[in-house]
């Protein structure tokens, strides 16, 4: 079959939500501390903390919202332990993940600082797991409420006198696992009851966040949907791309071979089948499409890197990860009438993160760069766009060699992200302009690809996979060809002239 784009950029498609390119920092692993957190004493330069060489490269890619404190260590947070004179808060096990002593240095203020620095919004998850209906309650007041409170008063204390703007606020995470391993059903009941005092200060209004399925569990759906959809705002969905058949054997995030190369890919398309048979139950329940659907967890999940500490999930990152992440967000853009917000996981140091650490350095790895080249589809209008997209075969498998998205910015630029699957061949693509009529255009591109399936960045080569200008395409009457090269991840500016 000959491949081909058809794009009518005369065809808008509804906005797509900037906060799809949100990002989760848990309390896990080095993501919070060292990831984000080395302290006011560290020799790494910081401001209040917080590393400055981190806040400038997440700002870079124009992170509009993070999640925060987890995961699954949302759920035995107990947030009063975060506040407060440093040197007098409380030391906690973090069961989840590695047994490791957190001293709680990082807490509210120190977060609500950061997304202050990002000019991002706050998402925050509270405690239902191993926590109560008043703790939740007095953390929203503690937040937001400006007034004569105990909880205002406290945070005046604390050094805090006016309160902060926070809209996004999860009710719980994961309570099929390791939030509590409920029923849907109690989930449903507790949700009800908890969000009730998830309450509106003054002007502040809560975003309010169910917790939602995990992967294809289309049963929590229906049943959250159906038993308090009138309660929430949005629901989550969780889903992890693993090449290996066992959670215990995940397979390697470098060194691996074609046939994991593939599998990663094969599975990472699966989201469109997660994303489009939650919307039809959603649809169900909410035809007005009211209730937005959150991907707050996604990404790739490998075994750790050997040597390293099997709690903190940290892993390599490649360009195969660079292709999962620039499919995933293609699949976003398509669903933006329902999907409003995604989080990949994690921002640094942990699974598909974006930057990595070690001491006083920082890397950028090939996800990062996805979201740098793809941050111009913030807000932007979703373009209708027609993908005959031919086979890449591997194994007796066959998946799409070509996943493909486009939108147009309020000045009038068309985007077109492009990614070629293909470990071994180019892919020669003509895209159509449709509804210029005739308009001349000016077009660069940029393309992030890699000699090797597995390669990355490292502290020692933090340049080996980066951005390239690309130039291998030809304008002929309405028609672009490019070719785009093998394993590689594309954005097109296509602008018209005046």
């Amino acid at each position: 079959m000959t491949q081909r784009v058809v794009l009518h950029t005369d065809i808008r498609k509804g906005t797509i939500n900037r906060n799809i390119y949100g990002h989760f920092s848990e309390h896990l692993g080095r993501c919070i501390y060292e990831g984000i957190w080395v302290g006011e004493d560290s020799p790494i330069p910081n401001t209040k903390g917080i590393r400055n060489d981190v806040v400038e490269a997440l700002k870079e890619i124009k992170v509009p919202v993070l999640r925060w404190p987890g995961g699954c260590f949302a759920d035995e947070y107990h947030w009063k332990d975060g506040i407060g004179a440093r040197e007098g808060r409380k030391r906690m096990i973090n069961t989840h993940w590695g047994g490791a002593v957190e001293n709680n240095h990082f807490g509210t203020h120190e977060f609500m600082e950061l997304c202050a620095m990002l000019e991002c919004e706050p998402y925050i998850n509270g405690n239902v797991g191993s926590g109560t209906v008043q703790e939740m309650s007095e953390w929203v007041e503690y937040l937001t409420f400006n007034g004569v409170s105990p909880m205002a008063e406290l945070r005046t204390k604390n050094g805090r006198e006016e309160a902060w703007a926070v809209k996004y606020f999860g009710v719980g995470n994961e309570n099929w696992g390791c939030g509590g391993n409920m029923r849907p059903e109690y989930y449903a009941d507790l949700y009800r009851q908890y969000q009730t005092y998830v309450r509106n200060y003054g002007d502040n209004r809560i975003h309010r966040i169910a917790c939602g399925p995990n992967a294809d569990d289309y049963h929590w759906m229906e049943v959250l949907m159906r038993e308090a959809a009138r309660f929430m705002d949005s629901i989550t969905l969780h889903y992890y791309t693993v090449p290996g058949a066992t959670w215990e054997q995940k397979g390697a995030a470098t060194g691996f071979d074609t046939a994991e190369y593939f599998t990663t890919l094969e599975k990472a398309l699966r989201m469109e089948e997660l994303v489009t048979r939650h919307s039809v139950i959603m649809d169900k329940y909410d035809p007005e499409k009211r209730v937005g659907l959150i991907v707050d967890e996604w990404g790739t999940w490998y075994d750790v890197e050997p040597g390293t500490n099997p709690g903190f999930l940290y892993q390599q990152n490649s360009i195969r990860d660079a292709l999962v992440a620039g499919l995933t967000l293609n699949i976003f853009h398509k669903h933006s009438d329902r999907v409003r917000m995604a989080n990949i996981a994690q921002t640094i140091n942990v699974l598909q993160a974006v930057i990595l650490t070690e001491g006083e350095k920082m890397l950028l790895t090939p996800t990062y760069h996805v979201f740098n080249m793809y941050k111009v589809h913030q807000d932007a209008e979703l373009l209708d766009l027609t993908l005959d997209s031919g086979s890449y075969s591997f194994g007796g498998k066959e998946i799409p060699e070509v996943s493909a998205s486009a939108s147009v910015t309020a000045e009038g630029v068309i985007h077109v992200s492009l990614c070629n699957l293909n470990h071994a061949a180019a892919a020669v693509l003509p895209l159509e302009l449709r509804g210029l009529a005739g308009q001349a255009v000016d077009i660069a591109g940029t393309t992030l690809a890699g000699a090797t399936i597995d390669a990355h960045n490292t502290f020692s080569e933090p340049e080996a996979v980066v951005p390239q200008p690309f130039t291998a395409f030809k304008l002929e009457g309405d028609t672009i060809t490019v070719e785009l090269p093998a394993m590689s991840v594309t954005v097109l500016a296509i602008t018209p002239k005046a």
